[in-house]
C-alpha cells in the first residue's frame, strides 16, 4: 500500500515538474495570453477523447470477448481486419470520409477517433482472454461454474492487465490524433497548433503541441494508476 502511494506521489511530482518546465519553456506571458483559449480547447479536446474512448470501450471489449470464444477463434483474425480500418487508413483520410458522411463538427471527429481507437482494445481483449491458462478455466468448470461465471470471475480478471495495455495504446493514439479534428471544424488543441503553423506563431504552436503531449501523459497515468488500484482491491478480497 505504502509502495503504491509512494509511486503515486512520485508520478504527481514528475507531472508537476514537467508542467513547471513547460511553462518556463513556452513563457509565462504566452500562457497568460492564451489562457482562456487554452482552457476552452483543452475542454473540447477532452470531450472528443473521452466520448470516442467510451464508445471504443463499449464496442471493443464485448467484440474481443465474442471473438475469443472457442467456436469463433478460427474466424477471429478475419473479423479483426474490420476493426483495423481506423489504423490502416491514414487519420486524415478517415476524417475526410467521416466529414463526407456526417458533415463538419464534433460528430465526424468522434467517429474517426472511435475507429482509430478500436483495434488495440479489441486485439488486447481477444489476446488476453485467449491466453488465460486452460487449467484455470478447467478448475472453474470443475467446481460448477457456468460459462458466464467462468468468463466474469476467471477469464476477465486474469486478462485485465493485457486489456489495460490495449486501452493505454488506444488512448495515446486518440489523444495524438484529436488535434487533426480542427481540420474538419471540431474544436481541440489542434485549434492552437494549426493556426500557429499557418501564422508562424511558434509560442502558440508549442503551447498546443506541448499541452497535447502532457495530456497524453496525464491520462495514461490516470488509467495505469486506476487499473493498479482496481487489481489490488480485487486481489485482497
Amino acid at each position: 500500500m505504502a509502495n503504491r502511494y509512494g509511486k503515486g506521489l512520485l508520478g504527481g511530482a514528475v507531472i508537476i515538474a514537467l508542467l513547471a518546465l513547460l511553462i518556463q519553456w513556452i513563457g509565462v506571458g504566452t500562457v497568460r495570453q492564451y489562457q482562456d483559449d487554452l482552457l476552452f480547447y483543452l475542454q473540447a479536446h477532452l470531450i472528443l477523447v473521452l466520448v470516442s474512448m467510451m464508445a471504443a470501450l463499449v464496442v471493443g471489449i464485448p467484440a474481443g470477448i465474442v471473438l475469443s470464444r472457442p467456436n469463433r477463434v478460427h474466424r477471429a483474425e478475419r473479423f479483426m481486419q474490420l476493426f483495423n480500418i481506423g489504423n490502416t487508413v491514414p487519420p486524415l483520410a478517415v476524417l475526410a470520409i467521416a466529414l463526407g458522411v456526417l458533415g463538419i463538427g464534433s460528430g465526424p471527429a468522434i467517429f474517426a477517433l472511435f475507429l482509430a481507437s478500436l483495434l488495440p482494445i479489441v486485439r488486447n481483449t481477444y489476446e488476453g482472454l485467449k491466453n488465460v491458462q486452460g487449467s484455470l478455466k478447467e478448475a472453474a468448470v470443475g467446481i460448477g461454474m457456468t460459462p458466464r461465471q467462468v468468463l466474469l470471475r476467471v477469464e476477465l480478471p486474469n486478462a485485465v492487465p493485457i486489456i489495460i495495455g490495449g486501452v493505454r495504446v488506444a488512448l495515446a493514439i486518440n489523444v495524438g490524433t484529436a488535434p487533426l479534428a480542427f481540420l474538419i471544424g471540431a474544436n481541440s488543441l489542434g485549434s492552437l497548433i494549426f493556426p500557429g503553423i499557418a501564422l508562424n506563431n511558434q509560442p502558440q504552436l508549442l503551447l498546443g503541441a506541448a499541452c497535447t503531449a502532457l495530456l497524453a501523459l496525464i491520462l495514461d497515468g490516470v488509467v495505469t494508476l486506476s487499473s493498479r488500484i482496481w487489481l489490488e482491491r480485487g486481489l485482497t478480497r
